[in-house]
């Protein structure tokens, strides 16, 4: 990457928020939130539905989602190099090479998640073992795992393709395969999973493969609508001389992201798994679970912030605009800390009737609420957070979520989350604390980089000899 690039402005607070697109923030935003309650709504449905069945069932749902989540970071991790490419093209007004890079990215996600899953598939009780799943879970997780590995390839083209979606600012589009989606797995769930409307209750195996069905069928309608749209071109490969010049960047993007996605999600089943070591594992891991999915509510927005940070500093950049970008990601910043601390609030009084509401017994209900209390007492910190994140995918400078993400939680959250809950609390609510405390310290270290690192100079440049190559 040259070095004579003008560094990132340093901009006074009067002018924070000149130029800034509000406008086009909320048309982004309010389709991501959408999207992002529906993926809610499906995960609180097989959360809810697993509960109804037992605390077993709803223990083995949210490892089967954990290991889920941490599989998914190679293909979340080729999405962040597609967004900054993909952005920053967009910026340039390049499209085919944003063509391009939307088929190099679906084509790469589609062969890992067959090999992921096929390795994970002989692995799969080992590694319920090294997660310390209690032996009466291991029979429904077990089989959950199996189901939720089926259905991996397609997951990753959906989550991936939203991704690609959102880039090129279209956000309708995977709207309408979201809902589609979300409709056929709750009803699946209700249906099928709790007999609901006469339907054959088939319990845990109706919950497993609603979802499966839910996902085959939003990967198809993901795959025609990037045609659609114009992203996906037919020669879905790019040529091999194309890929000799653009591939690189996308794996330089794609490498610190998979390595901070990965040590991320494994430090997360690392955190199941001193939960799950208590002396009550099966309740504090059903709490954890419920209470994860509950905050996600909190999340939705902040996260719909984050990848419109990404978008839009992708596209300054890629206009060469370095101040805007600056400007655009400040205002996210704000609006993302001000409003969801707004919500947090609100939520507050209602803790102990949530945690009724997703579970019937009280030892559950208990790490429920001790779980939200500590992590909606953080919320500013958290979706603050997220939207430095989404700035640095944005630019490409993924190098600096991997160092601050992964330094605090595997030297502050796993540390202080045993040593809390097992040798001075003896409860769960240590890992709940040592959450906050690792929150506040990354985020504080995110905005630090924000104002005191050159994270722009990672973003794609088409200088003369790559103009060259990609024309050839």
């Amino acid at each position: 990457m040259p070095t004579n690039f003008p560094r990132i402005p340093v901009l006074h607070p009067s002018s924070w928020f000149r130029d800034v697109p509000f406008r086009l923030i909320w048309g982004l935003v309010w389709p991501q939130m959408m999207m992002l309650l529906c993926g809610i709504v499906i995960s609180l449905t097989d959360i809810w539905a697993a509960g109804r069945l037992s605390a077993d069932v709803q223990a083995a749902v949210g490892i089967s989602f954990q290991i889920q989540v941490l599989l998914l970071v190679f293909g979340m991790a080729l999405g962040s190099g597609g967004m900054a490419a993909v952005s920053q093209s967009m910026g340039a007004g390049r499209m085919k090479r944003a063509q391009r890079y939307v088929g190099l990215v679906l084509a790469s996600c589609a062969g890992i998640a067959l090999f992921v899953a096929a390795a994970v598939w002989l692995l799969r009780r080992p590694v319920l073992l090294l997660l310390q799943t209690p032996e009466e879970v291991l029979p429904e997780a077990g089989y959950m795992v199996e189901l939720m590995l089926m259905g991996l390839p397609f997951f990753y083209v959906v989550q991936v393709g939203g991704t690609l979606f959102r880039a090129a600012r279209q956000v309708i589009a995977p709207l309408l395969i979201v809902m589609v989606s979300c409709l056929l797995n709750v009803a699946g769930d209700l249906c099928f999973g709790l007999g609901w409307l006469g339907c054959p209750a088939f319990g845990m195996a109706g919950i497993a493969w609603s979802t499966l069905a839910a996902n085959a069928l939003a990967a198809l309608l993901t795959v025609l609508f990037l045609r659609r749209g114009g992203l996906l071109s037919r020669r879905v490969v790019p040529p091999l001389r194309w890929l000799k010049a653009g591939a690189p960047y996308l794996f330089k993007v794609a490498l610190p992201a998979c390595v901070n996605g990965m040590l991320w999600h494994l430090g997360y089943l690392v955190m199941y798994g001193i939960a799950a070591a208590l002396p009550d594992g099966a309740s504090a891991l059903a709490g954890l679970t419920a209470g994860n999915r509950i905050e996600s509510l909190l999340y939705m927005p902040a996260n719909a912030f984050m990848v419109t940070a990404s978008v839009l500093v992708g596209n300054a950049l890629g206009a060469g605009d370095r101040a805007l970008a600056k400007r655009t990601g400040l205002a996210l910043f704000f609006l993302s800390g001000f409003s969801m601390s707004a919500v947090a609030a609100c939520m507050w009084p209602f803790i102990g009737d949530l945690a009724v509401f997703f579970s019937m017994e009280s030892a559950v209900q208990t790490q429920i609420e001790n779980y939200l209390f500590f992590n909606i007492l953080i919320v500013p910190f958290t979706v603050s957070g997220m939207v430095m994140h989404g700035v640095m995918n944005g630019a490409g400078a993924t190098l600096y979520p991997l160092i601050v993400n992964t330094s605090c939680i595997w030297l502050i959250r796993l540390p202080f989350g045993w040593g809390l809950a097992h040798h001075v609390l003896h409860d769960a609510c240590g890992v709940y604390m040592a959450m906050c405390m690792s929150m506040t310290v990354q985020t504080s270290a995110m905005v630090w980089i924000f104002f005191r690192k050159d994270w722009a100079r990672f973003a794609l440049n088409a200088h003369a000899h790559h103009e060259h190559k990609e024309k050839a």
